[in-house]
């Protein structure tokens, strides 16, 4: 049985293996990528998914998302880690083919509309989109089937921050935006830094890719060159970690996660802007701004290799 997915995406490198990732895996059906600012601007973000479609002949529709956040202001493209254009600065060829016309808040809601029950969300950039689709249509809650979030960062197995000592980028880039999707009613479950850190692709596994996997894996070896390099310079490892992809993974086999249950909230403003919160001890105060919202899932321990272990496999079938 295969799961159908709305893959939000600010693609980024790491953004481009999970999207292969979900494309390549016979339990997901692939039914739009909707873009987001983040790793790059909009523009660029867009570019690059209709650029993935087309390249690889995605059947998948693309729709074109926010520029910028709820409220504060926007910090930026992410250049230092993806480049300029977003895919390492290797040079690719302008798509010949347009986005839905739809801004992608809207393709959400009316996609979940169509297929109650059926679409997983799953979000791997700043959550301004399905904010955005909350607002409009808050009744899309009873209509997805679930809500899958790379972001965050809870103290989990020491890892807190990674744009800031203790906030996750794409919380940090719309923490308003990700506290209305937190605390929506509807399961969320966050894959976060807490086991994204946990998990590894080493440069031997990028290059075991590229041997075995045929022009998807070139194109991830190439992209991801400006990618370790940066994981080089910044903390001094010969790899990356599996941020996106593990997202991707979640979807597919659940079982290589243990999560924890409780209530989430983010932190908007100050200096620990982006900062998530899970309320999972079943205590009582008279101050709690937690108690109201539903329990949702935080992934706090994966099975590293297997996740490998599934990646590999799936895209080497894939390129068969």
């Amino acid at each position: 049985m295969t799961t159908k997915i709305i893959l939000d995406t600010d693609p980024g490198i790491d953004d481009a293996m999970a999207i292969l990732f979900a494309e390549a895996s016979p339990a997901i059906e692939l039914v739009g990528l909707t873009t987001v600012y983040g790793n790059a601007d909009i523009d660029i973000s867009t570019r690059n998914a209709l650029y993935l479609k087309q390249r690889f002949g995605f059947q998948c529709d693309v729709a074109k998302g926010a520029s910028k956040p709820l409220q504060r202001p926007p910090v930026g493209a992410s250049v230092a880690v993806h480049g300029e254009n977003g895919f390492g600065d290797v040079a690719i060829e302008a798509p010949t083919i347009s986005a839905d016309p739809r801004p992608a808040h809207q393709y959400i809601i009316d996609t979940v509309t169509a297929s109650p029950g059926e679409v997983t969300l799953v979000a791997v950039g700043p959550l301004t989109n399905l904010a955005m689709a909350l607002k409009q249509a808050p009744e899309i809650t009873k209509l997805v089937k679930e809500v899958v979030i790379m972001g965050g960062a809870f103290g989990t197995n020491g890892h807190t921050g990674n744009v800031t000592p203790f906030a996750e980028a794409n919380v940090h880039d719309d923490p308003h935006a990700a506290d209305i999707v937190f605390t929506a009613d509807w399961p969320v479950t966050v894959i976060g830094l807490d086991v994204t850190h946990e998990a590894f692709f080493s440069n031997d596994y990028i290059d075991t890719l590229r041997e075995t996997c045929g022009e998807v894996g070139e194109f991830m070896w190439d992209i991801s060159r400006f990618y370790l390099d940066f994981y080089k310079s910044r903390m001094g490892v010969d790899g990356c970690f599996v941020h996106d992809p593990s997202a991707i993974a979640y979807v597919i086999d659940p079982s290589l996660f243990e999560v924890r249950q409780g209530a989430i909230r983010v932190v908007c403003d100050g200096p620990a802007e982006g900062l998530t919160l899970q309320k999972y001890k079943d205590t009582k105060h008279k101050t709690d701004d937690w108690a109201d919202f539903r329990a949702q899932s935080v992934a706090v321990k994966v099975n590293d290799q297997a996740l490998l272990d599934l990646y590999l496999d799936t895209i080497t079938s894939y390129s068969d």
